[in-house]
């Protein structure tokens, strides 16, 4: 089906949308079970720390843990929203554990990793939403791996600047919060959020450190239009977002949002180029896609302009990427997201 009829179709089924009835052959994933999967899975068990792969059901977990790549989920496994869309749990979470940091850079160190992923649930029953969490965790790679590059995949924080300032404190080269959908769907899909306020962040964090590296990514397929999501993409620009990521939204359970239809390998190739043509630095856009997917060719392809010496409080430590701009240039190294 070309583009053009699969978005007529989409437009026609609005009213009443129309559930496909089975997952295309280019989602079909091979199931988990190597050597590398089972040993990371111990080794996350053993530290009690827990992966956005496992929580969300990422369908690269196969893939990833082989080549021990990871995306670390900290701050528990329960969320204190209930997005429609979303695979983890919700509910009441458990006390804040201020030694899971050094849990994780242990793991870190393990690993011997060179670009890490830290993502959370959202923990709105916290004062600060688990930012001061994201903030130690980079503190605790950095002094035991201060060559490592950290990425962090932040709430939204209810909206709240000194919240956002601790984590950008710290430091981290990658800002990542993604929009996921477009405005329309919001109540629907994720109501706990607002898409202004989401881009609100990142633009925010563009200006407290103005040599970082920010991104963002949207799911395609739970209802949205095709020019609605050319609109996600003009928004995140205008934002200033460097490296975006486009992938298919794949409904976890039967309680969750139905997938309204499927993006074909080809739209989503259409997609990227139309993001190159926008002004990101990295587009990476396939049915597999997800928020760390390639993260480390994307730190390396994005190469921001990096000022020195900014700080989000003008103090005078050096941007993150003024220490790593060459390592970024260098060959693939061995990172939590290298697969995903």
């Amino acid at each position: 089906m070309t583009r053009a009829a699969s978005v007529q179709a989409s437009s026609s089924s609005s009213a009443v949308p129309v559930i496909p009835a089975r997952k295309p052959s280019w989602l079909k994933v091979k199931a988990p079970g190597g050597a590398n999967y089972v040993r990371l899975k111990g080794m996350m068990r053993e530290l009690g720390l827990h992966t956005v792969c496992e929580e969300a059901r990422c369908p690269n977990v196969g893939e990833c843990w082989e080549h021990e790549a990871a995306t670390f989920m900290i701050l528990g496994d329960v969320c204190t929203r209930n997005c429609t869309y979303c695979a983890v749990s919700h509910g009441t979470p458990k006390a804040f554990d201020p030694l899971e940091p050094t849990r994780l850079a242990e793991a870190v160190y393990r690993m011997r990793l060179q670009h890490v992923v830290i993502t959370s649930v959202d923990r709105d029953d916290l004062p600060n939403g688990g930012a001061e969490a994201f903030a130690g965790c980079i503190t605790e790679i950095r002094r035991r791996l201060p060559e490592t590059s950290v990425e962090v995949l932040i709430p939204d924080f209810k909206g709240s600047e000194p919240a956002l300032n601790i984590v950008m404190d710290a430091r981290p080269d990658i800002l990542n919060h993604n929009l996921e959908t477009a405005e329309r769907l919001y109540r629907m899909a994720r109501p706990g959020g607002r898409y202004d306020r989401a881009l609100r962040l990142l633009s925010t964090a563009r200006r407290m450190v103005p040599g970082g590296l920010t991104k963002s990514g949207v799911i395609l397929g739970m209802g949205e239009e095709w020019d609605e999501v050319l609109v996600c993409m003009r928004d995140l620009r205008r934002s200033d977002v460097n490296i975006l990521t486009l992938g298919q939204y794949l409904r976890p359970s039967g309680n969750h949002m139905p997938v309204a239809r499927y993006y074909t390998p080809e739209e989503f190739a259409e997609l990227r180029e139309i993001g190159l043509s926008m002004g990101f630095s990295h587009v990476e856009s396939s049915p597999l896609t997800r928020s760390s997917y390639h993260a480390w060719e994307q730190a390396r392809s994005a190469r921001p302009e990096r000022s020195e010496g900014s700080t989000p409080n003008g103090g005078g430590h050096p941007e993150p990427f003024a220490a790593t701009q060459g390592r970024l240039r260098e060959g693939p190294l061995k990172s939590t997201a290298e697969h995903r």
